[in-house]
């Protein structure tokens, strides 16, 4: 499954600096504007012990951890909604991804210019979300003026509750709020949501980028945003970029944290974006273990088995007859797939089985 998440913010905010920290790809980073003009584009693996465990205990030839696509998109600016600052292109960028990361400047530093002149975070949030949210009104008008002749005189009723949709996210976006904060409850109305591909609907976690002596307790500015976005049922997390790149230039890992326990963390900032970002968009993992791969496997939250397997490969969704599941603890504490099987830990589930984040799984099917 491919995962892809949109790092968007003003120019000078850090987002180059972090794409650099978390995506094997590096991005340009200076102190101008626009020094990321086209996208950069970087895949990154999703931290987790539980596949250091079943590789530590199976020993595979081959591991392949579940991954996460980083986009750094170039700043943007007042006005990119009515194309300034190439404002037409970076907003195409986003719609391509599945969620936004907002970096937001939180620190003070008259080294590094603000296209605004002043540090002021909400602000920089608010000027961020008025562009995404006019060019959603842009294509919520274009679609109203198509459907809506249709659906008041043709008695078309898939025109009618695509117009009843596009009128709730006009009638939000008008009042300046964002399109995610629009429930719909009603399936078929949430199948149009998503084929709107609107910008302000897509999950969203708000970074907010620190120095460094506020890189484990946040600080004004961070408790700023929070109060800013308290109503808005997005994540928030606080990390200091420059720190996290020269974690990401140490080779020992007893130094990495070293200098994270003087710092008063726990782990890198990295790891907890990458894992936030993960269940931002409700993903799981599930695994197939061997000794020629180990491998994690990346599912929607409440998927079934078929759909699992579908992950794996199309026919193994069509042809799907049952799977074998194994839970993750269970492995751990039997050491190996026959001993599971001979304590009766091994389950056989079918086409109605919801799958566990962690579970050791085992498709049979034909096609």
């Amino acid at each position: 499954m491919s995962v892809k998440c949109g790092i968007v913010g003003l120019p000078n905010v850090g987002k180059s600096t972090l794409f650099n920290c978390i995506s094997s790809a590096k991005a340009e980073a200076a102190n101008f504007p626009f020094c990321t003009i086209n996208p950069q584009i970087g895949s990154t693996a999703v931290p987790d012990k539980r596949l250091e465990k079943l590789v530590e205990m199976v020993k595979p030839k081959n591991v392949v951890p579940a991954t996460v696509e980083i986009v750094d998109i170039a700043g943007l600016v007042k006005g990119a909604s009515k194309g300034e600052g190439l404002g037409n292109q970076f907003l195409a960028n986003i719609r391509e991804t599945d969620a936004i990361l907002h970096v937001l400047r939180c620190f003070d530093d008259e080294n590094i210019a603000h296209v605004d002149g002043s540090v002021n975070p909400v602000r920089d949030k608010e000027i961020i979300d008025t562009e995404l949210q006019l060019k959603d009104l842009e294509t919520i008008e274009n679609r109203l003026a198509k459907v809506s002749k249709q659906a008041k005189t043709g008695g078309d009723k898939n025109a009618q509750r695509l117009c009843n949709v596009l009128e709730q996210y006009k009638a939000v976006l008008e009042r300046g709020q964002n399109a995610r904060s629009v429930i719909l409850d009603n399936k078929e109305d949430q199948k149009i949501a998503k084929e709107l591909y609107l910008l302000t609907n897509k999950p969203v976690m708000y970074v907010c980028n620190v120095d460094e002596k506020a890189a484990a307790s946040g600080n004004a500015h961070v408790d700023a945003v929070r109060e800013a976005v308290k109503d808005e049922g997005a994540e928030i997390m606080v990390l200091a970029a420059k720190i996290e790149s020269d974690i990401a230039e140490m080779d020992s890992y007893e130094d990495k944290m070293m200098f994270l326990s003087d710092l008063g963390l726990e782990e890198s900032g990295v790891v907890r974006l990458i894992q936030k970002a993960y269940s931002l968009l409700n993903l799981e993992t599930f695994f197939t273990q061997g000794e020629p791969e180990v491998r994690a496997w990346t599912y929607n939250k409440g998927d079934k088995a078929p759909q699992a397997a579908g992950v794996i490969h199309s026919d193994f969704e069509k042809g799907f007859i049952r799977a074998e599941v194994i839970k993750f603890d269970d492995f751990v504490k039997y050491g190996s797939e026959s001993a599971c099987r001979a304590a009766g830990k091994l389950a056989t589930e079918g086409k109605d089985y919801t799958v566990q984040d962690g579970d050791i799984m085992h498709f049979l099917f034909n096609v």
